[in-house]
């Protein structure tokens, strides 16, 4: 899979087993393969290109990842059933009942020829869903020993059961935006929040983020890249900030955002991934 930070493309050989209703997994060879900056830029610039470049990149992305599947299954010499891709999120809106992810499923089962499962998201979006979080039932099945699973990608999501019902809902944004301010300082990311460690919280700007709107809807609920060049963004700019204090002020806001969806009981257990998860100062400010 690729996420919204575009970091690069994910590849795991996973093997599932399950045993009176008990699902376990073992993850075996696994690689993230970072973009090369054509199609990082590509990427970056699809959501304001022609339908015409649109349809070719679905295409041209669906043969890239199905070449990347086939070199990984070669170097690794893995024995495999399918691939399941979620491809690359381009557009999300579910409000208005769409959401997009490019990478052709038969572009990559014509580069890796193998069976491909892909597609996750329009079926839940076109039955009413928000598509985002991808897998909580996934977290449910594999993950029953932690009360909440908490993802720190583009943006942060969570799962967790409530009244016997699983739950989860994008909680906001994480790293799509702190490395957009990374950005500005020519790196690509900011390596365990090195940079937002040396900032000042700036705490008109945070208290404007946090009376956002979307905070206050009840899941469920979820974000896209679109809310944040729309909403968040423009909020920031009258604030003129140093990218450090900007770091720093966002990790407090995201700390903040993510511990009002928790109960404050220190018997419960949460289980963090994504980029963020390596996040030093991030996870200090959670904790």
């Amino acid at each position: 899979m690729s996420g919204t930070s575009l970091d690069g493309v994910d590849l795991a050989h996973c093997t599932f087993t399950e045993e009176a209703d008990i699902y376990s997994f073992t993850i075996g060879a696994c690689e993230t393969i970072a973009y090369p900056e054509v199609w990082l830029n590509r990427l970056m610039t699809l959501p304001n290109a022609t339908a015409i470049e649109y349809a070719e990149t679905h295409t041209a992305f669906g043969r890239y990842l199905g070449e990347l599947t086939r070199y990984f299954i070669n170097r690794y010499n893995l024995s495999t059933d399918f691939v399941s891709s979620h491809g690359h999120t381009i557009f999300h809106n579910p409000a208005k009942h769409y959401t997009s992810q490019i990478g052709e499923g038969a572009a990559i089962a014509a580069a890796c020829g193998l069976p491909v499962v892909c597609d996750f998201r329009t079926g839940d979006v076109a039955a009413g869903g928000q598509g985002a979080p991808l897998v909580p039932v996934g977290d449910e099945l594999l993950f029953a020993q932690y009360d909440y699973c908490l993802n720190l990608g583009g943006f942060a999501n969570i799962s967790m059961q409530v009244n016997d019902r699983r739950i989860a809902f994008d909680v906001s944004p994480a790293n799509i935006v702190l490395n957009h301010y990374a950005l500005r300082l020519g790196k690509k990311y900011d390596k365990n929040g090195e940079i937002a460690a040396t900032g000042i919280i700036h705490n008109e700007l945070l208290q404007t983020l946090n009376n956002l709107g979307y905070y206050n809807l009840k899941p469920p609920k979820s974000l896209g890249r679109e809310w944040i060049e729309q909403e968040f963004l423009p909020l920031v700019t009258p604030y003129n900030i140093s990218p450090g204090d900007a770091l720093c002020t966002f990790c407090e806001h995201i700390a903040l955002q993510i511990t009002a969806c928790l109960e404050k009981d220190q018997q419960k257990r949460m289980l963090v991934t994504g980029g963020g998860a390596v996040n030093t100062f991030l996870i200090s400010r959670i904790a």
